[in-house]
Formats: structure tokens, C-alpha cells, sequence
């Protein structure tokens, strides 16, 4: 039989990638985001937008942006130059829509790929050495934490998802479900560590051969199959990773390279009509399929040319369905499940069932709550275990890489279907509130050199993080099976309590504490589409995984400890509320958003 031509496999590919995106669209979408958020991968047509609304301003490129046609912002912007005058240039880089405002140049979805693309831990180093040197003693060592902090989250976090992008794009080949689970699965695999550390060296290897600009090009295709090899055995040590998709990609690179520029008809569309959204809601999971489609491709051949280490590629059901004796085999428990579930629990009565049912709230944690949660969990598993019995979803329970435990753990049992005690939601809200306020600290502090206390209050709390995430998992507890209507749900929710938190602020005390103009889609400053998408990310990550890991570890404590902590963190919040009602943390970087005489109001350069 003779073989398809490299042409052909594309258009089979691509065909096939599109239906993988039909049955999967709202969750690969989402999956992008993260990525496009965090600056993981596709934010080429971000940047070519930037570029061309902020057409004075030198745009930095990467090796990922010349592969995914990025290279083209110089063409675009000549043309640009040449067709369009000076005044509409800017018209374009300022539009407004009513009350809504384009937006010009900041914000995530205008400049974040020139932040995180071009190498964010070493723009990171460069910026925490450079004011460690001018700043004052203490604020180095603030410097210094931050920047540590902020390389760890990279190294183990944003470098890493890369490898969770491909496993869920992987099972999205063959099945039509694929879990939310996929976000711990190294975790549970317990191959987090040695994931994160496969990746550094990938990207240490991919940066060094950057220098030499060509050589940065024709690895980044070497290197190109490695997220999706973790992916599939997160246990493969860092350097067998490279190996084998060094040698995987040997005379595929120009063909890979190909496929990239295939899409340059959408960046083009793109880029001209759409702004970049295009890209965020269609070109990025449609690349992201198309190469999965690739992988698979190179995994067979690698296999079938006895390529060494190929055998360590050993996930067979991630291609192909299990039989259903093998099923039966590895799911004989499923009617124990069923059995507790049939049974169901004892149900709740009065005003206490209304905020149970309703907003997922208890007053506290005792055994009848400790029998709802375990048949919650009972029946959540039985339906990922009937999905994979029906070859629905991929079969977890027959992975190579499965880790037997004599013990479920904290992270074993992140189920989102739950009741929170009023103790555990007040942990978790002052929680979030320092992790918000920490967060927004250090970037200024790497960022400027200089420290500044974040937010209407005094205290190290920032409230907005706190209340947003609550009101996300009390207000939409209905929705907690339906991640994308929660998403959705989420965004709307916290767009209308910033909008108005925000209105309320400068109405009562005459100061602005943020200002989106000039962000991509904002409304009169307050919102913008930026920090929106941001929150229902957030929230997504709060409802699914920050939330009932930090309850399963709260109910872990002794309440003789737990309530009186409550009591005298509510009593400092309050008194810092009525404190800073009458006098308002306010100063630069804090407030300094001075109002011109049109109205609108932007931040001091």
C-alpha cells in the first residue's frame, strides 16, 4: 500500500483535529485560555494585534512566535503603514464602542506574550538583580523571596502545563468525555516533580540554543513532541524525553513546520478583522489538536522503526479502546458504588437543608456531613467509572503509570460536590485574601524595585480575592457539575461586583484603587475583558481545587483550634474595615489615577 504524501497526512490530521474540537470545544477552549493567560503557548496573534495598534513600540519576538507565523507583524505593519493614515492608526489602537473601550496596548490580552513568551523566569532574574542592586537593604530581601517565589510557581506550575495541555488533548483523541481530573493527574501519578523537571531542561536546553537564532528554530521542532511523550509516561527521565523526541522528529521537521504555516490563512484573518480572539477561541485548539493528531503519528512510526526508549511510550489506551474483559477486570467494584449510592444519605431538614441545597453551606462538620461527603465522592467515582466502562472516557484504573495506594489522600479526594462548614469557608476567604495581596506585593516589588501595600485596607489581606471566591462557591453552587456554565457564570458574577465595588469607591471616598483604560474591552475603566477572563479562571481553579483542598485540610483540625483563629481574624478584618473606611490605604501605586477633564482616568506612567 502506498504511503500518503506529507500533504495528505496534514488534511487527514486537520480533519481529524476538527472533530476532536467539535466534541470537546467549551473544555479545549478553556485549556487554551489558561495557557493564553499564564503565557504558556498561543499568544502569537496577541502580539501581532499589539503590534500593530502600538505600531511605534519595537515588538519582541520568540522562537515560538517565528513558528506559529508571528514573524509576519513586520509584513502587517508595513502594509499597515502603507494603506492606512497616522489618525487611523491611532483611531484603531483607541476605538470605543459606546462605553466600551477597544483599548490600546496594556493588559494580558495586549502584552502579556512580551512578558511570559520571551522567557519569563530570565525577564524575571534580570528585573529582581537590577533592583536589588539601587534598593534599600530590606526591600532586597523582599526582592529576592518574591523572585524565588515567583521562579518556583514557573518551574512547577506555568512551565509544566504544557505537559497537562497534551493529555488532555490526547484523550480528547479518542473519547468524548475527558476529566477535570486531568489537571491533578500528575499529582496523583506522583510524577509532578519529575514532570516539572523534564520541562526545565527542555526549556534550559531550547534557551541556550536560542542564542545561535537558527539553531533556536530547528530545535524548537526537536524538541516539540516532548510535553506530549510526559504526557503520556510522566515517570520518562528529562534527557530520555529529549532523546526520543529528538530522534521522533528526525526528517519530520520541515513537515511539522509546514503544518505551522499552514494556519497562516486564519493568523491572517486574524489579525486583521478579529483582534486576536480568533485565536483565543478557535486557532489555538485547533493547532493544539492537529498536533496531538502529529504525536500520534511520530509515536507509531517511532514504535514501529524500534527507535530505543519508544517502549517507555506504553499508555495504549490513550490510541486504542480497552477490551471489555479487561474493563470488567479493573472496574469489578462499580456495583459495590452503585449499591451506596442506590442506598443514598440522610437528608437535611428545614433552613439548615435550604443552605445546604442551595449554597452548599453547613454550620459545621459532624457525621451526617461526613456521610453526604463520602456519598458524594461514592457517586462522582461511579460515574467517571461508568464513563470508562462505556468507553466514554479514558480508563484511568488500566494506566501504566497508575500508582497503587494503601491510603486515599488530601489530593485523592478533591471532589468539587460538597458542603462547606462556616469555619472552613472563613479560612479559606482570608486565605486567598493574603495569597491575592502577597501576590500583587511581590510583582510590584520585582517588577519596581519597591514595595507597596496593596489595596483599600491596611491589613495584608485583599478582599476583592477572598469575597470573589466565595461568592463563587456559594452563589454558584448549583453549577459545580457544569464547569463551563460555572466559568461563564463566574465572569458575569465577578464583572458585576468589580464593576460596581469600583463605582462605590470613588463615589464614597473620591479615589480610584484600579483603572482598566486603556485595556482591551473595558467598560468606563472599571472592567475589561482581561480581568474578567482572569477571574473566571480563578474561580474555575477555586471551585474545583483551591477550595476543597483547603477544606480537606481544615476539617482535618481540631475546632477547639479552628474557631477561635476564626474569631480573631474577623475581628482584626473588622476593625481594619472601619479603620480604613475614614482613612484609606491610599498613595502610588495604590490610588495614583488622576481623573482628565474628559472623564476618564488612566495610570501615571
Amino acid at each position: 500500500m502506498m504511503e500518503m504524501t506529507q500533504s495528505q497526512r496534514r488534511k487527514i490530521f486537520k480533519k481529524s483535529a476538527k472533530g476532536n474540537i467539535k466534541r470537546h470545544y467549551p473544555l479545549f477552549v478553556m485549556i487554551c485560555l489558561i495557557a493564553a493567560v499564564i503565557g504558556v503557548a498561543y499568544t502569537s496573534s496577541i502580539s501581532l494585534f499589539r503590534s500593530m495598534v502600538d505600531y511605534d513600540t519595537p515588538q519582541q519576538t520568540t522562537t515560538y512566535d517565528t513558528i506559529s507565523g508571528a514573524n509576519l507583524t513586520d509584513v502587517i505593519n508595513d502594509i499597515l503603514k502603507i494603506t492606512l493614515e497616522e489618525e487611523e492608526l491611532k483611531k484603531l489602537s483607541t476605538g470605543h464602542f459606546g462605553f466600551v473601550e477597544l483599548g490600546k496596548q496594556d493588559g494580558v490580552f495586549a502584552n502579556f506574550v512580551n512578558v511570559h513568551a520571551s522567557g519569563s523566569p530570565l525577564v524575571t532574574a534580570v528585573s529582581a538583580v537590577e533592583h536589588m542592586i539601587t534598593t534599600h537593604s530590606i526591600e532586597k530581601v523582599g526582592i529576592f523571596i518574591s523572585s524565588i517565589f515567583m521562579l518556583l510557581v514557573w518551574i512547577f506550575f506555568i512551565n509544566t502545563y504544557r505537559v497537562i495541555m497534551g493529555r488532555f488533548f490526547l484523550e480528547g483523541r479518542l473519547y468524548e468525555k475527558s476529566s477535570l481530573d486531568n489537571f491533578l493527574w500528575l499529582v496523583r501519578q506522583k510524577s509532578f516533580i519529575n514532570a516539572s523537571m523534564t520541562m526545565l531542561v527542555t526549556y534550559i536546553f531550547q534557551l541556550l540554543w536560542n542564542i545561535t537564532i537558527i539553531g533556536g528554530i530547528i530545535k524548537s521542532y526537536s524538541y516539540a513532541m516532548v510535553p506530549y511523550i510526559v504526557a503520556e509516561n510522566p515517570n520518562i527521565k528529562p534527557l530520555e524525553a529529549i532523546t526520543l523526541s529528538r530522534k521522533m522528529m528526525k526528517g519530520h521537521k520541515w513537515e511539522l513546520f509546514v503544518n505551522d504555516w499552514s494556519f497562516i490563512g486564519w493568523d491572517i484573518l486574524d489579525i486583521v478583522f478579529l483582534f486576536g480572539l480568533l485565536n483565543l477561541f478557535y486557532i489555538a485548539p485547533y493547532k493544539e489538536s492537529t498536533y496531538a493528531e502529529y504525536y500520534t503519528y511520530f509515536r507509531n512510526q517511532a514504535q514501529k522503526n524500534d527507535i530505543p526508549n519508544a517502549v517507555k511510550l506504553n499508555d495504549v489506551y490513550l490510541y486504542e479502546f480497552a477490551t471489555d474483559k479487561e474493563l470488567y477486570q479493573h472496574y469489578a467494584n462499580i456495583d459495590t458504588y452503585r449499591a451506596i449510592v442506590d442506598k443514598g444519605y440522610t437528608q437535611k431538614h428545614g433552613i439548615a437543608r435550604f443552605f445546604a441545597d442551595i449554597f452548599g453551606v453547613v454550620l459545621r462538620y459532624d457525621e451526617s456531613e461526613e456521610e453526604y461527603s463520602h456519598y458524594m465522592e461514592t457517586k462522582l467515582k461511579l460515574i467517571k467509572y461508568e464513563n470508562a466502562c462505556q468507553k466514554k472516557s479514558y480508563p484511568s484504573l488500566l494506566s501504566p503509570n497508575t500508582v497503587k495506594k494503601e491510603k486515599q489522600t488530601i489530593m485523592e479526594s478533591l471532589h468539587c460536590i460538597r458542603h462547606y462548614s462556616v469555619s472552613s469557608l472563613i479560612l479559606i476567604f482570608f486565605t486567598l485574601c493574603f495569597i491575592g495581596w502577597s501576590w500583587e506585593v511581590a510583582l510590584h516589588l520585582v517588577s519596581d524595585g519597591v514595595f507597596v501595600n496593596r489595596g483599600v485596607m491596611h491589613g495584608p489581606w485583599l478582599p476583592i480575592y477572598g469575597a470573589g471566591s466565595i461568592m463563587i462557591v456559594i452563589v454558584l453552587n448549583k453549577f459545580r457539575d457544569k464547569p463551563i456554565v460555572e466559568f461563564l457564570t463566574a465572569i458575569v458574577l465577578c464583572g458585576i461586583v468589580e464593576f460596581f465595588t469600583s463605582l462605590q469607591l470613588e463615589k464614597s471616598m473620591g479615589q480610584k484603587w484600579w483603572d482598566y483604560s486603556g485595556y482591551f474591552l473595558n467598560i468606563d475603566g472599571r472592567i475589561c475583558a482581561e480581568g474578567l477572563l482572569v477571574f473566571g479562571l480563578g474561580g474555575i481553579a477555586v471551585v474545583y481545587l483551591i477550595a476543597p483542598f483547603m477544606d480537606n485540610v481544615i476539617k482535618k483540625k481540631n475546632l477547639k483550634v479552628v474557631i477561635p483563629i476564626c474569631i480573631i481574624l474577623v475581628s482584626i478584618f473588622i476593625s481594619d474595615s472601619i479603620y480604613s473606611h475614614f482613612n484609606p490605604n491610599t498613595g502610588k501605586g495604590i490610588t495614583d489615577y488622576p481623573t482628565t477633564s474628559s472623564g476618564s482616568s488612566s495610570p501615571n506612567p
